[in-house]
């Protein structure tokens, strides 16, 4: 969850370790994965206090972050959907919702909430990669001061021209996605680029934690002479569908009807449509570009470059590190989700793996004697297992290096020294590696910026908020010179 919720590839939660004491083991233990996907709900038990509306709000290192859940009733059967209005993040369904008398129990993809119903609140925790987190739910709407336009989001009247778009995407039941075409005034026929985001449902402008990213980098190209499409997820916004059991490769159709839709423009150049992806969309644009021919150029921003298995014990390890936790604990925690993607890569389907998990740390709990074992509770051990869905199994089974091997057209591959979600010399090397049979490669380190690009002292996920800046304009600078030389 590009933001809280975005998936594994994007941000992480961070929490400081004490590992001398109990609680803290267990934040370390628990679920490896973070994601925010769409799922079907079900549930088992009936009881009305339980539905309505509940809000409360996270806070991650003093970072405010409002998280509401609507839970309803029908014939016994609980379902919820849940909001991360901070993020722009509304309705977003959940996997399943089980209630037993005063206990409410909703899961998301690698994301948990349990809590009991105490008079008119439920206090509960919330769980998400591996940290356990507090949260109280009341019926009332926490109201907080809208938050201040970040400095370089743009203001109307923009220099150039901004169109609300819809195009349908044919191969996912004909939904129809909305979003927004923005083209220099100046320019006859600019190239184009089309913005793709993270993992996890977000908006066109890839809304997160008070920051536009999307906003701020179309509003610098379209300013710099280059046309831009950027467009909310399915199921976001504006936009139609569900990430119901998706995956990557679902979400690469998507981009396949933007540039279907681009096609149809007589104020673009067809022939100059490139990819910029963001994270996931990193992974994503190489991946459309290995089999489209067509694509005129990608640029990876904090692309992945290694198997998904590796971005994510990799990442998990760098945030744990950033907020104290011991080598020892670090050292365990990687073992541990080593052998858990070891056991998705053998396995042949969800269900497979949910099996296979289970056995393994039934075996796990009862020969390792390791102290961090004892807290592997059996709640644990199901909030581990039920991470593992179709979208986490097919990123930890994919190497991108299949894709950008068959990628021909120029590419320009740009990480944060200091992302602490998709490493940059480990992502940077393995991309370089598998585009060694293309001529016109450009990989960059940006010292000092984080995985949103923005400049920062860390790159912890404590600092996104926090920080003025939303997209470094020496990032942007860098984008642009590269495509306008080229187009």
């Amino acid at each position: 969850m590009s933001y809280l919720f975005k998936n594994n590839v994007d941000v992480t939660i961070s929490l400081n370790y004490n590992l001398k004491t109990k609680i803290d083991m267990i934040r370390l233990i628990t679920a490896l994965i973070i994601t925010l996907l769409v799922f079907v709900t079900t549930a088992f038990s009936q009881n009305t206090a339980i539905t309505g509306d509940w809000y409360g709000q996270l806070d991650i290192q003093g970072t405010k972050l409002k998280i509401n859940f609507h839970v309803s009733e029908k014939g016994g059967i609980y379902t919820t959907t849940m909001d991360s209005p901070d993020q722009g993040a509304m309705g977003i369904p959940t996997a399943s919702t089980n209630v037993t008398n005063n206990t409410l129990e909703v899961n998301l993809q690698g994301v948990s909430f349990i809590g009991e119903l105490k008079k008119d609140k439920i206090d509960g925790i919330f769980n998400q990669n591996g940290m356990s987190i507090p949260l109280i739910l009341s019926k009332t709407p926490i109201v907080s001061e809208k938050p201040k336009a970040k400095p370089q989001e743009p203001k109307k009247p923009y220099n150039y021209i901004s169109e609300e778009i819809t195009f349908v995407n044919k191969q996912a039941n004909n939904i129809k996605l909305a979003g927004t075409l923005t083209l220099p005034k100046h320019v006859k026929k600019p190239a184009v680029a089309i913005l793709i985001t993270g993992s996890g449902p977000q908006n066109r402008n890839s809304e997160i934690l008070g920051h536009q990213p999307f906003l701020v980098l179309s509003d610098y190209l379209t300013n710099n002479g280059i046309a831009v499409l950027r467009y909310d997820d399915r199921g976001v916004a504006d936009s139609e569908g569900t990430q119901e059991g998706k995956t990557s490769v679902d979400f690469a159709t998507d981009v396949d009807a933007a540039i279907t839709y681009l096609k149809t423009r007589k104020d673009i150049n067809t022939k100059k449509i490139g990819l910029i992806g963001h994270s996931e969309g990193g992974f994503i644009a190489p991946m459309i570009a290995s089999k489209n021919k067509e694509i005129a150029f990608i640029v990876l921003l904090a692309g992945t470059g290694v198997d998904g298995g590796l971005i994510l014990r990799t990442q998990e390890r760098r945030a744990n590190e950033l907020s104290g936790a011991t080598k020892d604990a670090l050292d365990y925690k990687e073992r541990l989700g080593k052998k858990m993607h070891d056991i998705v890569n053998s396995s042949n389907n969800s269900k497979e793996v949910t099996e296979n998990l289970k056995t393994f740390f039934t075996d796990f709990r009862k020969n390792n004697t390791e102290t961090y074992t004892n807290y592997i509770t059996d709640d644990m051990v199901n909030i581990m297992v039920n991470a593992y869905n179709n979208w986490h199994i097919y990123f930890i089974k994919t190497d991108p290096a299949q894709f950008l091997e068959k990628t021909n057209c120029p590419v320009l591959a740009l990480n944060g020294s200091k992302d602490f979600q998709v490493l940059p010399k480990l992502n940077l090397s393995g991309i370089k590696s598998a585009l060694k049979h293309n001529k016109d490669v450009t990989t960059i380190e940006l010292e000092g910026l984080n995985h949103l690009f923005q400049k920062c002292k860390t790159g912890a996920l404590s600092e996104y908020a926090q920080l003025e800046e939303t997209f470094n304009e020496d990032a942007m600078k860098i984008i642009t010179n590269w495509i306008n030389k080229r187009f």
